[in-house]
């Protein structure tokens, strides 16, 4: 399971021209998930996206997490994460989870997060999503497990 995580000012998630998700100060979490990806890996995930210092303290040190500064998840599901892109010039999806097994844990994601007292906000599963943030930094990390 992947997590591509951006700190925000602010994102949004449109759908057909209707914003679907929005969050201001947090982070923005592109999903993916894999073939081999599992309640455990789900928990493990999350509770590390949740935890992960990356908010400035007031001595502007990433020390920081989520809940220390306020802040909300946008959870978008991103299958792209999870291509193999070691050989040629088109990426392999042979590791991605068949999308039933996509969707079940990403909404497991997003209930996980949720049960942690975290304000998420989400994408729309397998929909043509436009995505606007605002990256503070740039900050971004790739967190894989």
């Amino acid at each position: 399971m992947i997590a591509l995580i951006q700190r925000v000012k602010r994102a949004s998630v449109t759908v057909e021209g209707e914003v679907v998700g929005k969050i201001d100060q947090g982070l923005l979490v592109l999903l993916g998930v894999e073939r081999e990806d599992n309640a455990e890996k789900l928990a493990k995930l999350a509770t590390k996206v949740i935890n992960y210092r990356v908010f400035s303290d007031d001595n502007g040190k990433m020390n920081l997490n989520l809940s220390q500064v306020g802040g909300k998840l946008l959870v978008v599901s991103q299958f792209t994460l999870a291509a193999d892109t070691a050989k040629g010039l088109r990426p392999s999806f042979s590791c991605a989870a068949t999308p039933e097994q996509a969707k079940q844990l990403y909404l497991d994601f997003v209930a996980f997060c949720r049960q942690q007292g975290i304000e998420t906000q989400t994408g729309q599963f397998a929909a043509d999503m436009q995505v606007e943030l605002l990256n503070d930094g740039p900050v971004t990390f790739n967190l894989q497990v």
